[in-house]
């Protein structure tokens, strides 16, 4: 194992774990299982492509041993991803494809199965491994249940962030503050994670290539809503993970944000701070899908988001584009890699233990 791999402490903050309906049909309730067992429904897709790369949106060597898919065997993660590069710890961010958040109707459904789905992931997952932590899963077109299932599930030990997808609603609007008020209220962090935004003028682009690029567009439109919107003013201890989005956008954003602020800020009374200030604050941004930066290029854009504290590192394990620990990032200065590598996140997240001793 190279000797800079274990020197290293890693908190990878994009982990997909996978499930399956059948997975998920021990923790339904009928109606709800029925529907699945007897009427076979499954999820509305909205995406008209695929990936187009050897096997699909995984690693083709992320197959498990015995043929099932990515990410849904344990013991072959363990192995290929959290023995092999030395994780402290890894942030589950895995979900039903699309995410119950975004279904176009029948929440309740949608509340069932991320109850069940977080009932899963906590036996099968964050109880069989020390290292890994997980997102509390919710149907968020309805707040107030969604808050339910935050009370019946946050308080646990390992689970440390609400998960929202990025997708054709923006979060900031106060219709889902009652959420945040939760997550403020049991110390969990929101992370969003593109599902399946639209990107091309509300719609989609024709080809897979073209979504992929502009991925952070979507990633941008929650940002601002979530800061022009007052979230952070009104809960002042949340934390916003971006998460799969990269960071390379970011300090256009803040510089935009800015001038927008100093010229219009009259129609927002509520927001008290630069939304730079607010940004640098409360969230954080993960490196993965990172472009190839030289050292030199990677720190110009630290020193334009005026902060070492907001860049989280992500492998984003199985997935075909999968950043490596060892690989992903230019060679920083000791001080910087720590943060990146693990203790910006470590901040974050709240719940996650603090470091008890020297490096690795």
């Amino acid at each position: 194992m190279p000797k800079r791999q274990k020197q290293r402490r890693i908190i990878d903050t994009d982990i997909h774990e996978r499930v399956t309906y059948s997975d998920l049909l021990p923790y339904l309730d009928n109606p709800w299982r029925r529907y699945i067992e007897d009427n076979h429904w499954v999820q509305e897709k909205h995406m008209p492509y695929t990936q187009p790369t050897v096997a699909g949106v995984d690693r083709a060597d992320a197959v498990t041993p015995d043929g099932g898919a990515a990410g849904t065997d344990l013991r072959f993660m363990q192995e290929q991803l959290l023995d092999a590069e030395g994780h402290e710890y890894g942030i589950l961010s895995g979900a039903l494809d699309p995410s119950p958040s975004s279904m176009h109707g029948w929440y309740e459904m949608g509340a069932a199965l991320a109850s069940a789905y977080n009932d899963w992931q906590i036996e099968n997952w964050l109880e069989k491994d020390s290292r890994l932590y997980g997102s509390v899963h919710i149907a968020a077109q309805d707040p107030q249940q969604a808050v339910r299932e935050i009370e019946r599930v946050g308080p646990h030990p390992k689970m440390v962030q609400i998960l929202l997808p990025i997708d054709t609603r923006s979060w900031g609007d106060p219709y889902y503050h009652p959420i945040y008020e939760a997550a403020e209220r049991h110390n969990l962090s929101i992370g969003m994670h593109h599902n399946e935004p639209p990107t091309h003028f509300g719609g989609w682009p024709r080809y897979f290539i073209e979504w992929h690029t502009m991925l952070p567009t979507a990633h941008m439109i929650e940002v601002s809503n979530m800061v022009f919107n007052g979230v952070f003013d009104k809960f002042p201890g949340l934390h916003l993970i971006m998460i799969e989005g990269g960071f390379t956008h970011v300090p256009h954003l803040m510089k935009k944000m800015d001038q927008q602020y100093k010229e219009l800020r009259h129609e927002i009374p509520w927001v008290k701070r630069m939304p730079s200030r607010i940004i640098q604050d409360h969230v954080r941004f993960t490196t993965q899908p990172v472009e190839e930066l030289s050292q030199r290029e990677f720190m110009q854009f630290v020193d334009q988001m005026g902060s070492e504290d907001m860049i989280c590192f992500a492998t984003d394990y199985p997935h075909w584009d999968y950043d490596s620990p060892l690989q992903a990032l230019p060679k920083l200065d000791a001080a910087l890699e720590e943060k990146i590598y693990s203790e910006n996140a470590r901040a974050a997240y709240p719940k996650l233990p603090r470091p008890t001793g020297g490096a690795k």
